[in-house]
């Protein structure tokens, strides 16, 4: 090729410098690789999409859309370039060694660009998968273009070093002590994810609550470093991966996988106002279908007891009646999941009073019905503890005050 355009020159009464021929090859040597370029991206990858288009199958179609073919489709000029050098500077040695250097940088660019494209194809099909969320994909596959970027690097410095890759390799021990440090929370982060996974501890879309971060939300990716976490108030914090496995966190999954989610709320009732029955409270209660049951029961247990132990009386109280009212009322509420468990129990008394905690599983996991269940069922409870005799304890309020000043 030298040899020609030189003959070509001469015969047009052109001067003969090696410069100029090195600048002309050079020039042609482009046109022709801009010229296989439009034409491998013009005609044969155009004719790649339209099979692929066609194609049933659904994982090609990740090909074009992390334009996996457009990065390799810049091979074609690379190899061609790298093909003509030696042709054209066969009796320049350091043009052809400079040229051959600079293409073959470039042509391992391309490389390395199209691997990552690549990676992140299959991390998207791998993600369409059902089991899916249960391994970390996104650290996995930052972790494999990580490693094709090390090596692109490893590569390319050799190549301006003329050396081999395993000098470079082998000289790598002096800095392993800075490449961990570098590199700290990457590691950390990796083998965080291998464990968060192999333990199932937080997939994505789990409900996580990190307080050390003020995290409270849905998990959004699980990175080599970080997880996205979006908060109900729909900001993002990220969290590092290694301090969801140091550290402790919640997982809300076992309670959107289970059949209820629990309300545990208590009432504070007045000490003052806890008494026992009369006959007359006694059978205005008796009128209450859920209660008259339990009512006819204690009845005759008691009566019993009198016939047995008449020194021993034994008498119901408003309290315990409230209690077994409370457990009825609530096996036979609708929205309550009556296979969990459900407890009333009486609670230390403390100075506010003495606590009722109800505990149970409400059927509907949604926030605003779990929600609107739990004001529903104590609004309900606060009216009727007048019923019983019994008040709600609460602090005296400046309006207590200004009526003992009046």
């Amino acid at each position: 090729m030298r040899d020609t355009l030189t003959h070509w020159l001469i015969n047009a009464n052109f001067p003969v410098n090696p410069l100029l021929i090195d600048a002309l090859l050079i020039t042609l040597l482009l046109l022709i690789a801009v010229v296989a370029d439009l034409m491998t991206r013009r005609i044969l990858l155009k004719a790649v999409r339209q099979v692929i288009k066609r194609s049933p199958m659904k994982w090609d179609d990740l090909l074009v859309d992390f334009k996996v073919m457009e990065h390799l489709a810049h091979l074609a000029p690379a190899v061609l370039m790298i093909s003509l050098i030696p042709n054209a500077f066969a009796d320049r040695p350091n043009s052809e060694r400079i040229l051959t250097l600079v293409v073959s940088l470039y042509l391992l660019f391309v490389i390395c660009r199209g691997l990552m494209a690549l990676l992140s194809a299959l991390e998207a099909l791998a993600s369409r998968h059902s089991n899916s969320n249960k391994l970390p994909l996104r650290s996995i596959a930052q972790l494999a273009k990580l490693f094709v970027l090390l090596l692109s690097l490893i590569l390319g410095a050799s190549m301006l070093i003329d050396r081999s890759p395993m000098v470079l390799l082998s000289g790598l021990g002096a800095f392993t002590a800075v490449l961990l440090l570098v590199f700290k929370d990457t590691i950390l982060g990796f083998v965080a994810g291998l464990q968060l996974a192999a333990n199932d501890m937080v997939r994505c879309g789990d409900w996580i609550e990190v307080k050390k971060f003020g995290a409270d939300g849905a998990v959004q990716d699980v990175g080599l470093t970080t997880v996205k976490v979006q908060n109900w108030d729909k900001t993002i914090t990220t969290v590092p991966t290694y301090a969801l496995f140091s550290d402790a966190f919640k997982n809300w999954r076992g309670m959107e996988e289970s059949s209820g989610r629990r309300i545990k709320r208590s009432l504070h009732l007045d000490v003052q106002s806890i008494k026992f029955l009369d006959e007359e409270t006694f059978n205005a209660l008796s009128e209450i279908s859920v209660l008259s049951p339990y009512l006819e029961q204690k009845r005759t247990e008691i009566g019993q007891w009198h016939d047995k132990h008449p020194c021993n009386h034994r008498q119901l109280t408003n309290i315990g009646t409230f209690r077994a009212y409370l457990e009825q009322y609530l096996k036979q509420h609708p929205l309550v999941n009556g296979e969990l468990t459900l407890l009333v129990r009486q609670l230390a008394p403390t100075s506010e009073g003495l606590p009722i905690e109800l505990y149970l599983f409400s059927n509907d996991k949604r926030w605003a019905h779990y929600e609107a269940l739990q004001a529903d069922l104590f609004d309900h409870i606060f009216a009727i503890l007048p019923v019983f005799g019994l008040r709600a304890f609460q602090a005296p309020s400046g309006q207590d005050f200004q009526r003992l000043t009046n």
